[in-house]
């Protein structure tokens, strides 16, 4: 039987959808216009952000009270010994000149090497980064997925106990840290079921699968949070998408339910969940700090706390920069992509 719309129904409809009639009119230019102002706004906040943070980590090291040459010599060293490693080191230059010299070589790609080793910070980052990525970049996968999944359900099935469940669980696992989850994940999953390694890491060079073995535990313990995190708002900004009019007259002009619900509803609904990826993504990078002393796993984060509990600030250092320079690229992909569904939030609105 063939439900047939009253005319008030169709007027509204109209009236309703109107709007979006225009989409294809302003699509080659909106997007591309929102997207550079994104870029512009996100270049403007990212380049002060990354001054201030190198010259603090850098002012850190450099008024600290250690003296690193007297670390790296030891307590046999005689005081001319100490003045000749921290000539060596640039100790003895002014604040501004050490300052000055390390950011024109970081451009060029040089961060200096180890106090300790004399290994270049840049091939220690550059063995140890791999490690990270693969860590944080499963965990947001993971997250994206679960938290997605779980938003979705639990939107369309809001007031149900399908609805509530979610909502509660995710709840729950925001009460839990990393390192606990990763703990509790060791125990049940590499301990009484030895499905999974209790730690540690192997190159993708050794085949995927026992590559991905590594990185299963640790991803999720890193990623639980997020994930619920993304479930609750996309559960929200989802439901309040479904309770617009262009809903009722998509579905009015007999579209089908799932392509309302995950192209339309879905892209409007999207936006708090993405920015609450944007606010994880920095969460992810110095949770791999704990997750990695937790797993073993020889990354960045560990490459980190070894070169703190020694002093060794040039890896500190290097280190930071490229952690916050991975932070801002990523807060820059998402303000690129809520650039590109703004426009049809404001339609929605």
């Amino acid at each position: 039987m063939t439900a047939v719309a009253t005319p008030e129904v169709q007027a509204a409809d109209e009236e309703v959808l109107a709007p979006l009639d225009e989409v294809a009119d302003l699509a080659p230019h909106s997007p591309a216009r929102g997207v550079l102002i994104a870029l512009g706004r996100g270049l403007a906040i990212a380049v002060p952000v990354l001054f201030l943070t190198t010259l603090i980590t850098f002012a850190l090291g450099a008024f600290s009270d250690q003296d690193p040459a007297a670390a790296v010599l030891g307590e046999v060293a005689t005081p001319a010994d100490v003045e000749r490693m921290r000539h060596e080191f640039g100790l003895d230059r002014p604040f501004h000149e050490q300052y000055g010299s390390w950011v024109w070589n970081a451009l060029h790609g040089d961060l200096g090497a180890s106090w300790f080793t004399n290994i270049p910070v840049a091939d220690s980052i550059a063995e140890r980064l791999p490690v990270s990525l693969s860590v944080a970049g499963l965990a947001l996968g993971i997250a994206v997925v679960l938290g997605g999944c779980g938003g979705i359900v639990a939107a369309l099935n809001r007031g149900r106990f399908v609805d509530r469940a979610i909502t509660a669980v995710a709840a729950a696992i925001t009460t839990v840290p990393a390192f606990v989850a990763g703990i509790g994940l060791i125990i049940v999953f590499a301990v009484l079921i030895p499905v999974f390694p209790t730690g540690g890491y192997v190159p993708i060079s050794a085949g995927i699968g026992l590559w991905a073995s590594f990185l299963v535990l640790p991803a999720f313990a890193l990623g639980l949070d997020a994930s619920a995190d993304l479930a609750r708002q996309l559960r929200t900004g989802l439901v309040s998408a479904l309770d617009e009019n262009y809903v009722l007259g998509a579905q009015v002009r007999g579209l089908p339910w799932r392509r309302v619900v995950l192209v339309h509803a879905l892209r409007n609904g999207a936006a708090p969940a993405i920015a609450v990826i944007g606010l994880h993504i920095p969460r992810l990078v110095g949770g791999a700090v704990i997750t990695e002393a937790v797993f073993q796993m020889p990354g960045l984060g560990q490459l980190t706390r070894d070169a703190a509990l020694r002093g060794d600030v040039p890896v500190i250092q290097g280190s930071l920069l490229v952690a916050v320079l991975l932070v801002l690229v990523s807060s820059l992909v998402v303000n690129v992509v809520l650039a590109r569904l703004l426009p049809a939030s404001e339609r929605a609105a």
